[in-house]
């Protein structure tokens, strides 16, 4: 498989990050458990063989030191629009490759499940997603060479991406649909079984 695809990955300043799953750990932890996520996606993502790079789009220090070290490259969040467009600044660094936008919330995700994920994508010469467990958001936008990413993350994505004219790619991939809003999402992810990082914030917690 020829690793063509130019990943591109959003993280918000750690200080307003993942509200909803703020009480999942001890107040004093819940930085360190978004980070940890983030840098498990990222590892995850590059292990994958069809991805030849990550850009993440980031301003918090500390997020960009993380996963340049997990490899990374980062790059400021120069739009400081939202999300959308954050993915959008970041595809134009894929220097015409295709482009696939992720969350950074998934870490307990298997780079086979990203492989066969982006297998389909390839196939098509149309934008393709992945919606989240429960069906309604999106975890995975994949846009081929010379094609708009366009993304529409955010509440409803799902509907969104598909009514935009992205095919809905709805395989059997539980540890690259798993992302973590929750508790009850960090739970199941552990069930999947986590990255390292992830693994360790709540091993430290227990």
């Amino acid at each position: 498989m020829l690793s063509t695809w130019v990943a591109v990955v959003p993280v918000k300043p750690l200080s307003t990050a993942k509200t909803r799953l703020r009480g999942a750990v001890p107040q004093p932890s819940h930085r360190g458990l978004v980070l940890a996520m983030a840098r498990d996606t990222v590892a995850a993502v590059l292990a994958c063989p069809a991805v030849a790079r990550v850009v993440a789009v980031c301003d918090d220090p500390l997020v960009r030191a993380g996963l340049i070290a997990a490899g990374a490259t980062c790059l400021p969040d120069t739009p400081a629009a939202g999300l959308n467009a954050a993915l959008t600044f970041g595809a134009r660094a894929a220097g015409g490759a295709p482009v696939v936008a992720l969350t950074a919330d998934l870490p307990a995700m298997r780079p086979a499940d990203l492989a066969f994920a982006l297998a389909e994508a390839a196939g098509l010469a149309r934008r393709a997603f992945v919606p989240d467990l429960e069906g309604s958001g999106t975890v995975l936008l994949a846009a081929p060479a010379g094609v708009p990413l366009d993304p529409h993350f955010g509440p409803g994505s799902a509907a969104a991406h598909l009514r935009s004219g992205a095919v809905l790619l709805d395989g059997d991939w539980p540890s690259l649909r798993r992302d973590v809003d929750t508790a009850a999402d960090l739970d199941a992810a552990a069930g999947l079984g986590l990255g390292t990082h992830t693994g360790e914030i709540l091993c430290t917690l227990a």
